[in-house]
């Protein structure tokens, strides 16, 4: 039996994990906020500051995940996650939550880094993106559902946090315990593979995988500035109650399982550029809606569809930065770009929304979001079905042919490897008949006969 399902599992139980803080970012200013008397600026600094300690350990990671090993180096982050996010919530000295959220913010970091390299190195990055969407977008709504009824405070989002880093330490079993004999989904890897994955192959695709984490950096910026006020817009623009807000975001979280669920059986059928340019426009327009909403109707309308939709092409923007290289470090910089783009979202959206006010701030992050999408759409056009050796040949679909039958596995000795040298050809010599009556005779032979 293969090991892949196996390997699978952990993956994505990380992935839920690193995005987890990240998805419970509105509760979390919100609370640091309420509970701890921060300012609304404040708070959302403290947000970042989180999030950009998750995004440096993506930077500092993208590179080193094969040298230190996928297992050590998720357990590292766990055991940071366990640490600074279970410190922050059991003290209420402001410094020390910080410095909890910093620790605990580069240990998602490096989770996440590590599920990006296993999923970028799978047969079906696309799939388990999706699958790993599922599951942190279930593990949110759940708890933005259940964290309004166990009392108010900064303590239980981070203790959330850290529970669920520790669920996932047993799993970590089933990932590589080193570089050596297979990658992180646990595949053995073909010659083909290694030859890909050498520790001195260069980075490809370099200019797109620049415009592409650009673009991300914005793109996460834009939903995350306001993903970070849409708490504090139902509190005090819509003027709902904690539960009711807690209620929509669990709603919408839910939504965007559906979504998620769509895309994964969509798949490739209308390959990746439409998926994401189509699909940040209708997220422009459900932020504009969300910014100015006036009530619970606009409110939960606006924030709905928007997770319907986010989740989507996020899925589809890790897919495409996972097919830029087959060892993963366009997904894990991609990634960390995003994240950097994320922790600087929710203090943007608070300088907006104090400057501007909420609907002024969301025409600002809609316009934006309109930007950044042509640069990733023309980037889904340019990679897609681009020929990685010389000379392949394009199969219906988009995937190079050549490529195709260089990884198919064959036996050495009778297939011509890509690249190898032509061998010479030897001529045999044609008997030529004379006469009329030969000519005919060699005409009506059979093939087999003719020499």
């Amino acid at each position: 039996m293969s090991s892949r399902p196996r390997a699978l599992g952990p993956l994505v139980a990380l992935f839920t994990a690193g995005y987890l803080a990240p998805y419970l970012l509105p509760t979390v200013v919100g609370r640091l906020s309420a509970g701890l008397g921060l300012t609304p600026a404040a708070a959302g600094l403290a947000g970042s500051v989180l999030l950009l300690a998750s995004a440096s350990a993506g930077f500092t990671l993208a590179a080193r995940v094969e040298r230190l090993g996928p297992r050590r180096a998720a357990r590292i982050g766990l055991l940071a996650m366990c640490a600074g996010y279970g410190s922050a919530a059991l003290t209420a000295s402001v410094p020390l939550v910080v410095g909890g959220a910093v620790v605990g913010g580069f240990g998602s970091g490096t989770a996440t880094a590590v599920a990006a390299a296993g999923i970028a190195a799978g047969r079906d990055p696309h799939r388990a993106s999706t699958l790993g969407l599922l599951s942190v977008s279930a593990t949110a709504g759940a708890l933005y559902l259940t964290l309004p009824h166990l009392g108010d405070g900064h303590a239980l989002p981070f203790a959330s946090i850290a529970l669920a880093a520790a669920l996932v330490w047993p799993l970590t079993g089933g990932l590589a315990g080193g570089s050596a004999g297979g990658s992180a989904d646990g595949r053995v890897r073909t010659a083909s593979t290694e030859r890909g994955q050498g520790g001195a192959s260069p980075l490809p695709h370099r200019r797109s995988g620049l415009v592409l984490a650009a673009a991300m950096l914005l793109w996460s910026l834009a939903q995350n500035a306001l993903w970070g006020v849409s708490g504090r817009i139902g509190l005090t623009q819509a003027g709902l109650s904690e539960v009711t807000v807690g209620a929509v975001f669990a709603v919408a979280l839910g939504a965007g399982l559906a979504g998620v669920t769509a895309a994964g059986a969509l798949g490739s059928r209308l390959g990746r550029a439409v998926p994401i340019g189509a699909g940040t426009a209708v997220i422009a327009v459900c932020v504009l809606v969300s910014s100015a909403a006036g009530g619970l109707g606009s409110f939960a309308t606006g924030e709905i569809l928007w997770n319907v939709f986010y989740p989507v092409v996020l899925s589809y923007l890790l897919g495409l930065a996972a097919s830029l290289d087959p060892r993963g470090r366009w997904a894990v910089l991609v990634g960390s770009a995003s994240s950097l783009g994320v922790a600087c979202g929710p203090v943007t959206g608070s300088v907006l929304s104090e400057a501007a006010g909420y609907p002024g701030m969301g025409l600002v992050l809609c316009a934006l979001l309109l930007l950044v999408a042509a640069p990733m759409t023309a980037v889904a056009l340019h990679t897609s079905g681009r020929p990685l050796v010389p000379g392949s040949i394009h199969r219906r679909g988009g995937a190079p042919a050549a490529v195709v039958a260089g990884t198919t596995i064959s036996p050495t000795g009778l297939v011509p490897q890509m690249g190898a040298p032509e061998q010479q050809v030897t001529e045999f010599p044609v008997p030529t008949p004379r006469s009329r009556r030969d000519r005919r005779a060699f005409h009506l032979a059979r093939p087999s006969d003719r020499g």
